[in-house]
């Protein structure tokens, strides 16, 4: 699959190929106010050949060598058409012009051209326009940071926060909330134990713009919480261009540094995929529970040399991370349809360790919590660990999209987006065991390697038919693919007793059926999802009988989607054969030789035990763990459909509603056929309504209502537990997991200065139905084990803030008018109930919680500045957050673990030199504030004085710093 996919877009690839060109540049202006006519459009007179006009009035408009007639156009202006205009290779030609009002009022103006959408101007104008509450970012405003993937980007949008550095957050609502689409088609998810779509796997160079709706609409899925996010890629072309960038980073915790932890990588790793020197030996493949291997399956194994002894990691030099973005856009003719291609290839290879402090407690809340807070005993250490993380990551990501203009009214669209994605990762664990007794030495390791392909594509048309072109039709069908592989995860345990008079070495721990303990974890996840939808928009003629932008318009459509997820798991111990036979030579062994060849089952050399006759010591065998549940079938089908109108009752009114009819059966069998397979089908009618009133030209108010749901995810009712070394917790499924319903409600007034320009601030509220939560609970041996549960009850209200301006017109000073600013802010409360009634709930914490996830206050701000024609730009950007709740405690010996709030600060700085060179410097998280996630013992949603320093986990990620050149052909 992977190999077919990369040799498909290798060979479209070389399709293609690039000459010299000319420039025809220029500013277009206002003639009465002598201001740029942002919006208008420069093109070649009877072509496609356009370009759009800037903030500052400014074109450009790339052309073959020859003589044109240029015409610009823009609605209330009258049009102006240049003759003769001659253009030479390798030349720049000016022309500028002055457009005049048409002071005859018109009816439909039709501009043939390419719609340029990754620019701020019209996605401001795309937010002013919208019917519902909408948030988003554009690709101009993208290109000036150095947000690497779409996880970075997000971020800078209200009421949006990013976790584990992947998934998103939106009001205060976790990533299970948040409904992601992939050019207007679902996500899929790589994700085991997460429902979510990974949003860095997606390379920021080839995000078009990012949308997040906020609230609902009859033609938006009805399953979301926080916002329903829709990212853009880019798709069409004004010129033939190429662009090649390769920019070198630096981490401050590990680049050039000699101690930094690596395994012994396969031949393919560079690549973001195994080449299967860790794949299943085929003498385990067929092993079943509690069974170990006979002697010729043994000696198999041996010969194939499949099972690698590699159980520590080496110590290198890191090296700086490389970034490589090859750009390929292209447009031709076919007959009279005019083709336009996107290709972008985008690699990167990093590196990343850090170590962070990780400890943990025992506190005896209830009874403790009833003494004067003088007098309560203080918790008592259960361990202090010291992890080393390291993480080498490769990511190869692909996007080859076209778009097909038949004519004005007929449009094809085919995308294509190819993700491979690996990471090898190795933890090592140090510290003390001091729960009571001997104080015990640990030394753990878990070496990782994972690697998920991800292929999603789309082909889809909108088209207008009629005579009058009233009646649009718009429809898409898709694939989604994904693979997510973790082959031959090793984790071990270490331990030896304090004694500093007599150290003792470490010895390795054994235990049967623990995958945290000398075991040996395969996994395989597959899924494949089927997509079609469809809409139909009728538009009503207005009373005046003409065609206008206030018209009703009728919609309906329906979207359907087929999904299937197959995934598979084993883990294998190290045990003894025989413990009363077990050779004491083999179990004081390091961990370097003790899992060898030699030591397993028949022994290559036996010894015989003294004092007995005809009789050995025995060795170590590989003994199946996997339980039956730990592998599933999962199935879901989704069928839904929606009736809408939007109504312009005036000039000033509109409004727009229906509903959204949802069909969900979702089915879950695991390989415990004694198991009761998980089944939830209903059906939900999803009402909406958005309503605008428009002040004037450059200020409105919005209101918004409708309902949503939210649905378990196949993991989420998966009786599988899975181990998370790095948190040092289990992770497993409840199949009592029931759909939750949400009531959204949203108020939001908008004022556009200009048309470049936006200020708004908006109030919502949000309420909630058997709210799906995950949550902390002790397993019957001690360990933390993490499950999903529904809260009966459960609200989300807050502000959002947000500011686009520039300072042009607040200054005389022409330094100055290059800066723009952006500022961002939301200030959110949530509360949750659980029903104390339910026996699962027994000893959680019932009061004054927060949702999981939830920052009470999110602040974005950036400065920017930009000077075109000097080729300088520059950006400042600050990002703060609230503290939240990263896993909710309960009343017994899990205490709210609570992530601390920490500020980040990002500087980057572009120079052009020339027309084709960039060079770009920069520097992320520079003020390198520690990560602090700090245990609630007294469980009043908040860090005191005397809880600071006692930390679940406290990290730092290092100083992150880059010099680039982008070329432009």
């Amino acid at each position: 699959m992977r190999v077919a996919l990369l040799g498909f877009f290798v060979l479209w690839m070389n399709a293609f190929a690039f000459g010299q060109q000319g420039k025809l540049v220029g500013k277009v202006t206002d003639k009465k106010t002598k201001e740029g006519v942002i919006g208008a459009t420069v093109l070649v007179t009877g072509t496609t050949q356009a370009a759009p006009v800037d903030l500052d009035g400014s074109y450009s408009l790339p052309l073959d060598a020859g003589t044109y007639s240029i015409t610009m156009t823009y609605v209330g202006f009258k049009p102006l058409t240049f003759p003769g205009i001659v253009i030479r290779s390798g030349q720049t030609t000016t022309l500028d012009a002055a457009m005049e009002e048409n002071a005859t009022s018109l009816n439909e103006v039709t501009v043939t051209g390419v719609k340029q959408t990754g620019t701020e101007v019209a996605l401001i104008q795309d937010l002013k326009k919208s019917e519902v509450v909408v948030s988003g970012m554009s690709n101009d405003q993208i290109v000036k940071t150095l947000d690497r993937d779409a996880a970075e980007v997000v971020k800078r949008i209200p009421g949006v926060t990013v976790q584990n550095n992947n998934f998103i957050v939106i009001r205060g609502l976790a990533e299970r909330y948040n409904t992601v689409l992939l050019n207007d088609a679902l996500t899929p998810s790589a994700e085991v134990d997460t429902r979510s779509f990974s949003f860095d796997i997606l390379p920021s160079s080839v995000i078009d713009r990012v949308l997040i709706f906020k609230s609902g609409a009859p033609e938006l899925p009805g399953e979301f919480g926080g916002g329903v996010v829709k990212v853009y890629t880019k798709n069409s072309v004004l010129e033939n261009s190429t662009s090649l960038s390769v920019s070198g980073w630096a981490r401050s915790t590990n680049t050039f540094k000699g101690d930094y932890l690596s395994t012994n990588h396969s031949s393919t790793d560079w690549l973001g995929f195994d080449n299967n020197q860790r794949a299943l030996p085929d003498a385990l493949a067929g092993l079943e529970r509690n069974k170990t291997l006979n002697a010729e399956q043994m000696n198999s194994l041996r010969q194939s040399g499949q099972l690698k002894n590699e159980f520590l990691p080496t110590s290198i030099t890191s090296r700086p991370d490389l970034r490589i973005s090859l750009g390929l856009n292209r447009k031709f003719e076919v007959g009279k349809a005019y083709v336009s291609n996107v290709t972008s290839i985008s690699y990167s290879n990093t590196q990343e360790q850090y170590t962070s402090q990780r400890q943990r407690y025992t506190f005896d809340y209830k009874t403790e919590i009833a003494k004067p807070a003088d007098q309560r005993a203080a918790p008592s250490s259960l361990y202090e660990f010291t992890d080393t993380r390291s993480l080498s990551a490769v990511r190869l990501g692909v996007i080859h999209n076209y778009q097909v203009r038949l004519n004005d009214h007929n449009r094809l669209e085919f995308r294509n987006f190819f993700n491979q994605y690996g990471t090898d990762e190795v933890v090592n664990r140090r510290g003390l065991i001091t729960d009571g007794g001997d104080k015990r030495e640990r030394d753990d390791y878990a070496l990782h390697y994972q690697s998920r392909s991800i292929y999603s594509g789309q082909l889809g048309g909108s088209h207008e038919t009629g005579k009058d072109g009233r009646t649009s039709l718009t429809w898409a069908v898709g694939y989604n693919y994904v693979n997510r592989n973790e082959p031959d995860y090793r984790l071990n345990q270490q331990e030896r007793v304090v004694d500093e008079e007599n150290p003792q070495p470490f010895r390795v721990i054994r235990g049967q059926g623990l995958v945290s303990s000398s075991s040996r974890f395969y996994s395989k996840l597959t899924e494949d999802t089927y997509m079609a939808s469809g809409q139909i928009e009728r538009r009503l003629l207005n009373r005046r009988d003409t065609i206008s932008a206030n018209q009703i318009k009728l919609r309906a459509g329906f979207y359907a989607e087929e999904k299937q997820r197959d995934y598979d798991s084993r883990f294998f111990n190290y045990l003894p054969v025989n413990e009363a036979t077990y050779d004491p030579n083999i179990a004081n062994q390091p961990l370097s030789t003790i899992f060898g060849d030699n030591n397993l089952e028949p022994l290559s050399n036996p010894r015989p035990i003294p004092g007995t006759t005809n009789r050995y010591y025995s060795g170590l065998n590989l003994v199946e763990g996997t339980n039956p549940q730990d592998r599933y079938v999962g199935k879901n089908r989704l069928v839904a459909g929606y009736v809408g109108t939007v109504i312009p009752f005036s000039d000033k009114f509109n409004l727009s509603g229906g509903v959204r009819v949802e069909y969900n059966r979702k089915t879950l069998t695991s390989g415990d056929a004694t198991e009761t397979p998980y089944k939830e089908a209903r059906t939900f009618a999803l009402p909406s309504f958005n309503a605008t009133y428009n002040f004037n030209d450059r200020s409105l108010l919005r209101a918004g209502g409708s309902m949503s749901v939210n649905r378990p995810e196949f993991r989420e009712v998966a009786s599988f537990t899975y181990y998370d070394v790095n948190n040092n917790l289990f992770i497993s499924g409840d199949t009592l997991l029931r759909t939750a319903k949400i009531y959204n409600a949203d108020l939001r007034y908008e004022f556009y200065p200009t048309r470049a320009e936006m200020i708004s601030v908006g109030v919502f509220y949000k309420n909630f139905r058997d709210a799906i939560e995950q949550v902390t609970a002790s397993t019957a041996n001690g360990e933390v084990n993490l499950t999903y549960q529904n809260a009966p009850k459960a609200y989300d209200l807050g502000v959002e803030v947000e500011v686009r301006k520039s300072l042009v017109g607040l200054t005389e000073s022409q330094f100055l008018q290059h800066f723009n600013v952006v500022l961002n802010a939301s200030f959110i409360h949530s509360r949750v109930q659980l029903d104390a009634n339910d026996p699962r709930n027994k000893g959680f914490a019932l009061p004054n919680r927060a949702l999981q996830g939830q920052s009470p206050y999110v602040v974005n701000a950036g400065l920017f500045y930009q000077d075109t024609e000097r080729g300088w730009q520059v950006s400042a950007q600050y990002n703060v957050m609230g503290p939240r709740i990263t896993f909710a405690g309960d009343l017994e010996q899990n205490p709210t673990i609570i992530d601390m709030p920490r500020h980040v600060v990002d500087l980057a700085v572009t120079k052009s030199v020339g027309s084709h060179l960039e060079i770009r410097a920069g520097v992320q998280n520079l003020l390198n504030q520690e990560v602090r996630m700090y245990y609630d013992f007294d469980r009043n949603g908040k860090i005191d004085s005397n809880e600071e320093g006692k930390a679940f986990a406290r990290y730092k990620r290092g100083v992150y710093s880059t010099l680039g050149l982008t070329y432009h052909f």
